[in-house]
Order: structure tokens, then C-alpha cells, then sequence
């Protein structure tokens, strides 16, 4: 019978408890999951064309699986070259504010699961009080964010009093100084 040449399950478990590990170990430098998910949202944020600010999310599965990434950049279908890209321009309508879906956004549209309730989002900037409507309503319950450097503005604030009313975690990203090194030569 092939079951006795091969042996039973709990008799090749028992052969498993003799096997020793070989001298070397495995690596103890490998990324810690924040700074994996941290780190494909200033990867996504690279794809971004706005010259000033580029902004990187990825949304994340309570079981540590990618659903989405976004970054900022224009609508689908409207040429990068035909809407401005500047910001201070005293006609509004010139400016790219009326017109830049945020990273936060586009990763909440761009998700690859029916929803995102219960995940969390890991972003490179603090999100906006627009953002923070749309990260609410998705059911997204905790933001990962390495910048806050817009704090006390109107919007920062707004956001984080919605945030504090729906109950979304807000956890600032340890930063460890780590550097990740990417070479496509």
C-alpha cells in the first residue's frame, strides 16, 4: 500500500521534531509589516506627476493583504497635460486643487476586494478633510500616516475630529530611520 512507503502524517511530524536547522538562520533585517506598507505607499507615491507634493497610500486587510494603492494625480481620462498643475495662481480654476483626486481616494476607488471595511490605511501624508469623508464612509478603521505637517490647519482639524467621532484609530508611523534601497538597473 503507498500510505506504509511513505508513512502516516504523525510519523513524518515526528521526523520534522529530529530535523535541525542547517547553521545558518534566517535574516533579522527583513521589513516589519508597517514598514512594508509605509514603504509601497512612498513607492505609489512615486507614480504621482504634480511637481510639489506626491502622496502615497495602500489599504491594507486586517490580515495584513494589500487591497489597494492610490496616489495623487489627475482623473482618469484628463490628459496630465492639459489641467494645471500649479498652486498659486489667483484665478482658482488655474490651479490644480479643483482638480487632483487625492492618493486616499484613489486607493478607496481602486480597491481590488467588494470593501474596505475594517482595513486600515497607510498613507505618507495625513489625510484632508475630503479624504477623511471618503476613508469614514469606506469603513476604513485605522490610518497609518507618516506626515502630519499640516497640523492646526482647518482641514487637519476637521479631519481629526471626524476621525475621532467614527471611531477611526489614528497611529502615527514609528519611523526608524530605516533606508530601502530600490535599484532597477
Amino acid at each position: 500500500m503507498e500510505d506504509d512507503a511513505v508513512g502516516t502524517c504523525s510519523d513524518l511530524l515526528e521526523q520534522l521534531k529530529l530535523f535541525k536547522p542547517q547553521q545558518q538562520a534566517k535574516r533579522t533585517d527583513y521589513l516589519q509589516w508597517d514598514e512594508y506598507f509605509m514603504s509601497l505607499a512612498f513607492l505609489s507615491a512615486m507614480r504621482s506627476k504634480d511637481p510639489s507634493t506626491q502622496v502615497g497610500a495602500c489599504i491594507v486587510s486586517q490580515d495584513n493583504k494589500i487591497v489597494a494603492m492610490g496616489y495623487n494625480g489627475m482623473p482618469v481620462g484628463l490628459s496630465d497635460d492639459d489641467i494645471p498643475w500649479t498652486k498659486d495662481k489667483e484665478d482658482v480654476l488655474q490651479n490644480k486643487y479643483l482638480y487632483v483626486c487625492h492618493a486616499e481616494l484613489n486607493a478607496v476607488l481602486n480597491k481590488n476586494v467588494l470593501s474596505v471595511k475594517g482595513c486600515r490605511i497607510y498613507t505618507t501624508l495625513f489625510p484632508c478633510h475630503e479624504c477623511a469623508k471618503v476613508i469614514i464612509q469606506s469603513g476604513v478603521k485605522e490610518i497609518v500616516y507618516f506626515d502630519d505637517s499640516k497640523v492646526n490647519t482647518p482641514s487637519n482639524n476637521a479631519s481629526k475630529i471626524m476621525f475621532l467621532k467614527a471611531n477611526v484609530k489614528l497611529t502615527p508611523f514609528v519611523k526608524t530611520g530605516r533606508k530601502i534601497n530600490i535599484c532597477l538597473s
